[in-house]
């Protein structure tokens, strides 16, 4: 994208902000993951520093667990300007907790979107030991290979992950429309 997508301005105000009020209204309390650089930037939010001890996602997420390993986690990437709150009521009223996570997939590909999540504390343990079996670093794969339920949005572009100009910009198009 060029620039931190947390901070872009799809909805009045930055994007980590937009996200974190939405799972504010849907979860008992609600963190935002940051790098140690960040915390002046999110000091009106609560907020985990990631602890570098994994790669990519798995980062922001096991950072988490490793503060409260007994609590499911909802998980949600900043970078989703479409997602709204009737959406994410959607996966939390479609929860299965006795699953590893419940995920949102799209209709045209079925795959799990990790990042639009929840991780139920037992999936995020059987994390770590995927991990350190050095099998992949991707949680989608996890995900696909894991007893997990999938939930499908109403409209799959309530999905559409923002990470370009072009896609920032299609976004901004679909904003105007609704």
């Amino acid at each position: 994208m060029g620039s931190d997508k947390g901070e872009i301005n799809y909805h009045g105000i930055p994007q980590r902000e937009y996200m974190y009020g939405l799972l504010d209204q849907v979860c008992d309390k609600t963190f935002i993951s940051i790098r140690a650089e960040q915390k002046e930037q999110v000091s009106n939010m609560n907020s985990i520093v990631d602890l570098n001890e994994h790669r990519g996602p798995y980062n922001g997420i096991l950072s988490a667990h490793k503060v409260y390993p007994s609590v499911a986690w909802l998980v949600l990437a900043c970078d989703l300007p479409l997602l709204d709150l009737n959406t994410l009521k959607q996966l939390v009223i479609r929860r299965v907790p006795n699953k590893i996570a419940t995920a949102f997939a799209t209709k045209e590909s079925g795959l799990p979107e990790p990042l639009v999540a929840i991780w139920e504390a037992e999936g995020l343990q059987q994390s770590i030991v995927h991990l350190k079996n050095g099998t992949s670093t991707c949680p989608r794969k996890f995900l696909i290979n894991s007893d997990i339920a999938l939930v499908y949005p109403e409209n799959d572009d309530v999905l559409i992950n923002a990470n370009s100009k072009e896609d920032y910009e299609k976004v901004l198009l679909k904003i105007k429309t609704v």
